[in-house]
C-alpha cells in the first residue's frame, strides 16, 4: 500500500455520484501560487436550489428560486472569507466562527470546539473546514458525530506546510448512500494541483456527478503579492 499515493481530482471523482460538499486547498507545481477551491453538491429540491454569489472578501450561497426555498438553516451561509491574506473555506456558517477567533488572536481549532456536526440526523453531515495561510500552508479540519445517534463529536485538524504541485481534498461523505449516506473516513486525499486556474476548474466541475453538482468555486492566490483570480460556476444562472 502506497500511503503517499497522489491522484488527480479525475481520479478522485470519476464515478462518485455523491461525496456532497468539498473542499480542495494546496499549492501550484512552481510552489508560487496557493490553491483553494469548494464545491456544493444537492439531492433534494432545496439543496439544489442554491448558487454561489460573490462578495468583497469572498463568496456566500444563495436561493437560485426564493420561492423554493424551505430551511435555510444549514444551506444559506458564506463558504469563503478572506482574512488578511489568509483564506477560511469551509461547508457551513463555521466560517463566521473561525473568522471571530482568528481575529481575536486564536487558532482555528479552538473555533471549532465550539462547533459540532450538522444536525441532520441519521446524516449527521460533518463541519469541514480549511485554512489557508499567506505562506501556502494550511489546515483541513473535520467535526463528524462519534456514533450512528449522534450522542458525541469528534474533532481532526491536519496541518501541512505546502508542497509545490500537491494538494489535500477532503469532502463530507464516502459516496452516495440509502438511507444514511457514510461520513467520510481517514486523512485529506492526496491530489494533484494542476498549474493553470482554467485548468484546474474544468477538471473539477468536468468530473462532479452531473445530476448531483450545484456550484464550484476555486481561487488561486500569488504567495509574493497576495494578488488573485478565481472562478464560480453555477449550475443554475
Amino acid at each position: 500500500m502506497n500511503v503517499y499515493e497522489t491522484k488527480t481530482m479525475e481520479q478522485r471523482l470519476a464515478g462518485n455520484r455523491y461525496p456532497g460538499r468539498g473542499i480542495v486547498l494546496g499549492l501550484t507545481p512552481d510552489g508560487k501560487t496557493a490553491v483553494a477551491a469548494y464545491f456544493i453538491m444537492g439531492r433534494s429540491v432545496n439543496s439544489r436550489n442554491r448558487i454561489f454569489v460573490e462578495e468583497p472578501d469572498g463568496i456566500r450561497t444563495q436561493a437560485f428560486d426564493p420561492g423554493k426555498m424551505v430551511d435555510p438553516s444549514l444551506i444559506i451561509y458564506h463558504p469563503v472569507r478572506q482574512l488578511g491574506r489568509g483564506l477560511i473555506v469551509t461547508n457551513g456558517d463555521q466560517t463566521d466562527t473561525i473568522r471571530e477567533f482568528l481575529e481575536r488572536g486564536q487558532p482555528m481549532e479552538q473555533a471549532l470546539r465550539t462547533r459540532k456536526f450538522e444536525h441532520d440526523g441519521p446524516n449527521w453531515t460533518p463541519r469541514i473546514s480549511g485554512l489557508l495561510s499567506p505562506d501556502g500552508s494550511y489546515k483541513l479540519s473535520i467535526l463528524k458525530s462519534n456514533d450512528p445517534e449522534g450522542s458525541g463529536c469528534a474533532r481532526f485538524t491536519y496541518e501541512y506546510p505546502g508542497k509545490p504541485g500537491l494538494g489535500h481534498f477532503l469532502h463530507t461523505y464516502v459516496c452516495d448512500g440509502d438511507p444514511v449516506i457514510p461520513t467520510f473516513q481517514g486523512e485529506p486525499e492526496r491530489i494533484c494541483i494542476p498549474e493553470k486556474l482554467d485548468d484546474f476548474t474544468d477538471e473539477l466541475w468536468n468530473n462532479l456527478d452531473a445530476d448531483n453538482k450545484i456550484s464550484l468555486f476555486v481561487r488561486y492566490t500569488n504567495l509574493e503579492t497576495g494578488e488573485y483570480e478565481q472562478r464560480i460556476i453555477n449550475k443554475h444562472g
